[in-house]
């Protein structure tokens, strides 16, 4: 599977695009995530790799892109003291949750275990559907890929800013 082609991020842009924009997403530019990167970009990256891996595998790409996007969508910086009241790996997922559901409206609860179980097996939520785990696959491969800034190599850096 070739990671990047302009059809398939044209697609991908077209189950984001009413969120890809929206001010909260675009705030996460500002947070800081892994060693060079933003939490915007690790969340689109997500969003991208989810996007095609449920599409490859006949599952719900729209569900997994979507909420891809929205699986880091905390809101503060993690780094600042007093931010969250304890462990991130166990704090963040369930304010994105929350931010999810005041900028998207109700979630259903297949979004909600997605962006909720997004840190399994790290933290007790398990992912519920293969859209979930297709999430929780795409978040700890961009992750591996960022922290080893292997992502800039690739160009995806360039693309998911763009």
């Amino acid at each position: 599977m070739v990671l990047f082609d302009e059809t398939h991020w044209y697609r991908f842009l077209e189950c984001v695009a009413d969120l890809i924009e929206s001010r909260e997403v675009l705030s996460m530019r500002e947070i800081p995530h892994h060693p060079g990167c933003n939490c915007y970009e690790h969340s689109v990256f997500v969003a991208y790799i989810a996007f095609r891996l449920a599409r490859r595998w006949g599952l719900d790409f729209r569900t997994a892109a979507r909420c891809g996007l929205l699986h880091d969508l905390y809101l503060y910086n993690a780094r600042e003291p007093g931010t969250h009241p304890g462990n991130q790996c166990f704090d963040h997922p369930v304010a994105a949750a929350r931010n999810a559901r005041m900028l998207c409206g109700e979630l259903s609860p297949k979004e909600e275990n997605i962006i909720l179980s997004h840190m399994w097996p790290l933290a007790k939520r398990r992912p519920r559907s293969r859209e979930a785990a297709v999430v929780n696959l795409a978040d700890k491969f961009c992750a591996t890929l960022e922290v080893s800034q292997l992502w800039r190599v690739m160009g995806m850096r360039r693309l998911v800013m763009a």
